[in-house]
Parts: structure tokens; C-alpha cells; sequence
């Protein structure tokens, strides 16, 4: 059975992050995590209808809930691409309206779309006529010269409008003109409280929010003023805290993550990944860091990122590589 991410209590997300967030990624994190709502990278809205939808669009079951984040600007083809997604088992929509990158500029959408929040709304209206399922939106406080007061106001007012079901904000500007993607993840300061001002403003809608966060402790803080938490970077570069996840939403003490498990698992799912023409690294690379804080990390990492690639590097690869870890000495157990 289907389970949808909960838009009306408390969430903790994996932000969609192209080129990691794919399906080998989120099926890792989601042995560390029951809890968490995993997205997909951005698809954008032709690729959904045209390309290889298997490669784009397929998942394991043990990812739910899991959420099609889609990029485009053309409102048919968003509707669609969110029907191929419903089709497909996606337990949400996501419609991104926070990529700085030049590829979204070029086609005047992700972030581009934060000067158009009429367009945003017309664009959330024609998803949710084509599907039964949430439509949420992930957007950025404001761009380029933009007045983050007026300009996430006036985006919220217009997705509420048009039916959304959840926004989602990173509380950063986007610069479209000047910085490049990785410098649109860090430099523009952050604003929490303006994302706290918009909740204020809506106590009755799900206001979830993102940027910068990067421990448990933290997401719990800010879930004392919004309805959900989003980290991105942190969750993939660190992701070893979300086995804290599902004890932050259920209460009561975290649980030690089972590393012989979990390896086993990731064994036999890179496995089966090889067996179907995939790579070991396909697999591996979102896992390299895993072991941070613990004695043999840097070995195990070294043999993830050289032996791994091999084109004929099999699942004894990733338990060579776990071998080299000392379970006991953890240098950062959160």
C-alpha cells in the first residue's frame, strides 16, 4: 500500500539534489531511515514524456514515501509529466522552483519562475487537475533583487491558490546573474526567520524549510517553528545522521545503526544492480561517507573511489572496503 508523505504533521526530507539523489542513492538512505521523505533528483517535464522513463522515473518499493520532483514551465506538460509520475507510484508531486542553474535559466524555469508566481500558480493548478496526489512546491525566499517580503508572499499567496499542498522553502536568495550553482548554495545568507514569518503569516497551511541545515539537533529546533525539515548536503555527505531520523519523528532514544547489516544489504542490492548491466560505482559512490568520525574512513573511502569504478568491481569490493572500518572507534557517534 501507497504511503503518502503526512502534509499535515511534522516531516523530516532528503532534499532532491541532481546527480545524487537518484534511485541507488535513495535506496541507501532509506535502510538508514523509515521515516524520512526521500525526493528524486529534478526531472524536467520533457524528459518525463519523452526520454527513458525506467532509467528516470523507476524505484524500489522500500522507497516510500518517495516524491517525483519535476522542473518545467509549460503547464500541459507538467500536468503529464505528474500523471507519468502518479502512474508510476510516486507518493507526491514536487514542482521545483528554486534551481539557480543555467540549464533551468536557459529554459526559464526552476528558480526564474520566483518572478512569475501567477505562472507558478497556473502551473500547480493544471499538475493537480491531472493527478490524486499532493502537489507541493520547493522554491527559494526571493531572487536576484527581488524583496523576500513581497516576493515569497506573493509566490505562497499564488500556490495556495492554485491548490498546493505543501511549500517548501530554501531560505537563501537565488542569484540568477553572477553566481554559479555551488555558490548559490552557500554565499546568499541565510534567513530562517523569514521562512518562520511566512508560517506565522499561514498556521494553517505546511510550510517545511531548508538550507544550511546540517545536524538532527538543529532539524529538531527548527520543527518547533515550520511543519517540516529538508537537508540536503548534510543528509548525503553525513549520512550516517539519519539513522537519528526516525527516532527525531517517533520520539524516544536513537537506535546504533546495524553496519553489518546495512552493508549486506547494499551488498546484495549492488548485486542484483550488476546483474541487470549496472556498476558497483553506480551504487557505492553515495556511500563513501558513510564512516566519517571512524578509524579506517579514509581507506575504506580511498577503495570506494578507486576499486569501485573498476567496470568489472563486484559487491566483494564494498565488503573489502567495510572490512578496512573499526566499528569501535567511532569518533562521532551522533
Amino acid at each position: 500500500m501507497r504511503k503518502r508523505p503526512d502534509t499535515k504533521g511534522k516531516t523530516f526530507a532528503v532534499a532532491p539534489m541532481i546527480d545524487w539523489t537518484d534511485r541507488h542513492c535513495r535506496f541507501f538512505h532509506r535502510q538508514l531511515s523509515k521515516r524520512a521523505v526521500l525526493y528524486t533528483e529534478m526531472i524536467v517535464a520533457d524528459a518525463a514524456i519523452h526520454g527513458d522513463r525506467q532509467r528516470l522515473l523507476g524505484f524500489d518499493e522500500c522507497e516510500h514515501p518517495v516524491v517525483l520532483q519535476l522542473g518545467g514551465s509549460d503547464p500541459a506538460k507538467l500536468a503529464q509529466a505528474a500523471a507519468i509520475g502518479a502512474d508510476y507510484g510516486y507518493d507526491e508531486i514536487n514542482l521545483n522552483v528554486g534551481c539557480p542553474s543555467d540549464r533551468v535559466q536557459s529554459g526559464t524555469f526552476g528558480a526564474c519562475l520566483m518572478k512569475m508566481p501567477e505562472h507558478v500558480g497556473a502551473l500547480v493548478a493544471a499538475m493537480k487537475t491531472g493527478v490524486d496526489l499532493p502537489v507541493t512546491v520547493k522554491c527559494r525566499i526571493g531572487v536576484d533583487d527581488q524583496d523576500p517580503e513581497e516576493a515569497l508572499d506573493g509566490l505562497a499567496e499564488a500556490v495556495w491558490k492554485a491548490g498546493a499542498d505543501a511549500l517548501w522553502v530554501h531560505a537563501r536568495k537565488a542569484w540568477l546573474q553572477g553566481l554559479s550553482p555551488k555558490e548559490n548554495r552557500d554565499i546568499p545568507p541565510l534567513d530562517y526567520d523569514r521562512v518562520y514569518r511566512l508560517k506565522q503569516k499561514n498556521p494553517d497551511r505546511f510550510i517545511g524549510i531548508n538550507g544550511g541545515i546540517s545536524t538532527i539537533s538543529e532539524a529538531r529546533d527548527h520543527m518547533e517553528q515550520v511543519d517540516g525539515v529538508m537537508l540536503g548536503r548534510a543528509a548525503y555527505q553525513t549520512p550516517a545522521l539519519l539513522g537519528d531520523v526516525d527516532a527525531l519523528m517517533e520520539g524516544g532514544e536513537p537506535r546504533s545503526i546495524d553496519y553489518d547489516g546495512l552493508i549486506g544489504t547494499m551488498a546484495d542490492y549492488a548485486g542484483r544492480h550488476i546483474a541487470e548491466g549496472g556498476r558497483l560505482s553506480h551504487v557505492t559512490r553515495h556511500m563513501v561517507g558513510l564512516f566519517h568520525g571512524f578509524a579506517g574512513a579514509r581507506r575504506y573511502r580511498q577503495i570506494l573511489s578507486s576499486d569501485a569504478t573498476r567496470k568489472d568491481a563486484g559487491p566483494e569490493v564494498l565488503l573489502a572496503a567495510f572490512a578496512e572500518v573499526d566499528l569501535a572507534s567511532s569518533l562521532d557517534a551522533a
